[in-house]
């Protein structure tokens, strides 16, 4: 049998059950369609499946139709990067990167692509990289122009801009965000440079599609985030950063546990959290394993989690964390402590902790406490205190609104069939309305 991951034209293939000379028959029969004729046989498919050839635009065309993929797609992205996906994500290696990132940015705009990576395919990819070590940065063009260190710092400087924008800022910029991630993964493929700069290349690759990726998250875009972060982690991966490759993992893992596949979450943390090396990290790895042990409902383990996350949040380290984790603090311990005593049913005790850690965050994490203030509400609700919940749950939609990040008002929605049962209870009314205006 064919291999998938040998070539996209290979995996488009085979997902539609079609030998190379039936997909040959089906190109002929597209061209007969327009009037044209085509001389495409299984031996131009074999050629071009086993990287022998290139297909021409006519061809491109034709196969473009064949598996109703856009023009657009295919204007846009080089043969053979605006094929469709395959739904398990690639393995790690030195040429990697490049494909997981196009298949990222083709995937954001084919809005048809719905489904995330495989538990199987997650739960291997992260054992894959808590087990091996980058061998080198990928090889650079032979004949591309050279990318000096200048240029790198500028795309860098650019790049930590983009990425350290607040969630309320960094909605108005998503064109720039995927103009330069895909920049930066152009030079990869095409450019000249060193072993420095392709680390520094590959790293701000990482940097700029885990950022990506949370926008795609925050827009519920679910598959596409992903693909983002499946992307990251094979640039963190090549620049030779663990700890970055261990946030992008945990990112993986919380969209699991958002998707109510705590189990997961659970096994991608527990290959992820040892190989963390700053203890910003490793706490933020642990609280997220806490939180998907809790959503279990195994509280011994979550508990564990939890006190591990508190012990390295203390931990003194002589560099700075992450910037991916620098905004690691004792007020997400508390919230996320909050939320763990929720799932264990613990809703009095879990309330507390979440309004006490929700005092502590500054205002630039309104969509952390967009998220908590839901679960609050429906806390409250669960215990008959629905004036309470329904100020809590306005609030949480507001500011949902206002960052920009639907999945957080989808929590509030969510909770509308619980308060439309309490109609005359004060504030579901106006609930009511404000969430239906949007």
């Amino acid at each position: 049998m064919d291999d998938p991951i040998r070539h996209p034209l290979t995996h488009a293939r085979t997902e539609r059950g079609w030998s190379q000379p039936e997909l040959a028959r089906e190109v002929r029969r597209a061209a007969l369609r327009r009037g044209l004729r085509s001389g495409v046989e299984r031996q131009r498919i074999w050629k071009w499946e086993n990287y022998r050839a290139v297909p021409d635009a006519d061809s491109q065309a034709l196969l473009a139709e064949v598996f109703e993929i856009d023009r657009g797609l295919v204007e846009s992205f080089d043969w053979p990067h605006w094929l469709p996906g395959r739904d398990d994500p690639l393995p790690l290696g030195p040429h990697s990167p490049v494909p997981a990132l196009r298949e990222a940015l083709r995937a954001a705009m084919d809005r048809r692509a719905f489904l995330t990576y495989s538990t199987t395919g997650l739960t291997g990819l992260a054992q894959q990289w808590a087990g091996s070590e980058p061998t080198a940065v990928a090889t650079t063009a032979l004949e591309g122009k050279t990318v000096g260190a200048e240029l790198v710092g500028l795309l860098e400087a650019t790049g930590e801009h983009l990425t350290e924008l607040v969630t309320e800022q960094r909605q108005h910029t998503r064109a720039l965000l995927d103009a330069h991630l895909t920049t930066v993964t152009d030079l990869i493929e095409h450019g000249r440079y060193g072993r420095t700069a392709g680390r520094r290349l590959h790293a701000l690759a990482a940097r700029l599609s885990q950022t990506v990726g949370w926008h795609r998250f925050d827009q519920d875009r679910h598959a596409a985030a992903s693909r983002f972060w499946h992307g990251a982690l094979h640039s963190a991966y090549a620049s030779g950063d663990r700890d970055l490759g261990a946030g992008v993992l945990s990112d993986l893992a919380y969209q699991a546990t958002w998707l109510k596949d705590p189990g997961t979450a659970v096994d991608i943390l527990q290959s992820a959290a040892p190989r963390a090396r700053h203890p910003a990290a490793r706490a933020l790895l642990h609280l997220r394993l806490a939180r998907a042990l809790a959503a279990l409902r195994e509280p011994r383990g979550s508990h564990r989690a939890l006190a591990a996350a508190e012990r390295e949040l203390g931990t003194a380290a002589l560099d700075p964390p992450p910037a991916w984790c620098s905004w690691m603090s004792p007020a997400d311990l508390l919230v996320d402590s909050g939320q763990c005593l929720m799932d264990l049913g613990r809703g009095r005790e879990a309330r507390r902790l979440i309004r006490e850690g929700m005092t502590l965050l500054p205002a630039t994490r309104n969509k952390t406490r967009a998220v908590f203030l839901t679960s609050e509400a429906r806390s409250l609700l669960h215990t008959g205190e629905v004036e309470h919940a329904a100020r809590a749950a306005k609030e949480s939609l507001a500011l949902a609104e206002r960052i920009g990040a639907p999945r957080c008002g989808a929590l509030v929605r969510n909770l509308l069939p619980e308060f439309a049962a309490h109609r005359d209870a004060e504030g579901v009314p106006e609930l009511l309305q404000l969430a239906h205006a949007h």
